[in-house]
């Protein structure tokens, strides 16, 4: 029996929906598309991705409820979680055939945050993105996960071990986008590395569960997040042999 996949066109009467919905509703005072449908780059797979702006913050519970009543009721969507980012709510749904739609509410106003953003009606005030993370931190970040993925092999913790291991790569992958002028955020840009950084990225996944392998991918991984921290020179250049210090196979 073939899977079943939502439709563009199905997802297009969602969005039809949702739009008439806000411009019929006294509470919603502005709407724009956010994400790949703003962009016009949005494919087979994309999700749907809109934010209103709220008339006042009073107004926000009420909308909330109501509109996740009509898509529970309208398209048996599945309520999975809520963002909060400043005065913001994000409302995550899943419906049938594993179509995501993401609807955001802001009170006062509807939030333009750059490029990835059409106004469809109303009027928008602009907000600057929260401060992009640093490379500093970014690579702190990555020895983190560095130390606590050798101490979680040592103790015998083979799958909490794989999850730093790969919290590292992460990093690094991060550190790579941003010398490149990609996005970083939920891994958008790693595609479009370089094939050399892949490759090397590629040999720092967890291929088992052995000792000897979390050790490997370990190493590969912190030797990327070194190579890659080229903004942050000096301090990967201190850390360096500390940090290779967690590859060796020899431990008390």
């Amino acid at each position: 029996m073939p899977t079943r996949v939502f439709t563009v066109s199905e997802r297009a009467r969602v969005r039809e929906h949702l739009l008439a919905k806000a411009q019929s509703d006294p509470r919603i005072i502005a709407g724009a598309a956010i994400g790949s449908d703003a962009q016009g780059s949005s494919d087979r797979w994309s999700d749907l991705d809109l934010t209103f702006g709220v008339a006042d913050r009073p107004a926000l519970t009420g909308v909330l409820e109501d509109w996740t009543k009509d898509l529970v009721n309208g398209f048996d969507a599945v309520h999975l979680f809520d963002v909060s980012d400043r005065t913001t709510v994000y409302r995550v749904f899943l419906l049938p055939g594993n179509l995501q739609v993401d609807v955001s509410f802001t009170p006062g106003f509807v939030a333009e945050y750059g490029s990835r953003f059409q106004l469809l009606f109303g009027t928008a005030v602009k907000r600057d993105y929260a401060t992009p993370i640093s490379a500093r931190d970014l690579f702190g970040i990555g020895v983190h996960h560095a130390v606590r993925a050798r101490y979680c092999i040592e103790r015998d913790r083979r799958w909490q071990a794989e999850y730093w291991i790969s919290g590292v790569r992460d990093q690094a992958l991060s550190l790579a986008c941003r010398r490149h002028g990609l996005e970083a955020s939920h891994g958008r840009g790693f595609d479009r590395l370089p094939r050399d950084v892949l490759d090397a990225a590629s040999a720092g996944l967890v291929r088992s569960l052995e000792r000897t392998e979390l050790l490997r991918a370990l190493a590969s991984s912190i030797e990327l997040l070194i190579q890659q921290a080229e903004e942050v020179r000096s301090l990967a250049e201190r850390l360096s042999t500390q940090l290779r210090d967690l590859e060796s196979a020899d431990w008390p």
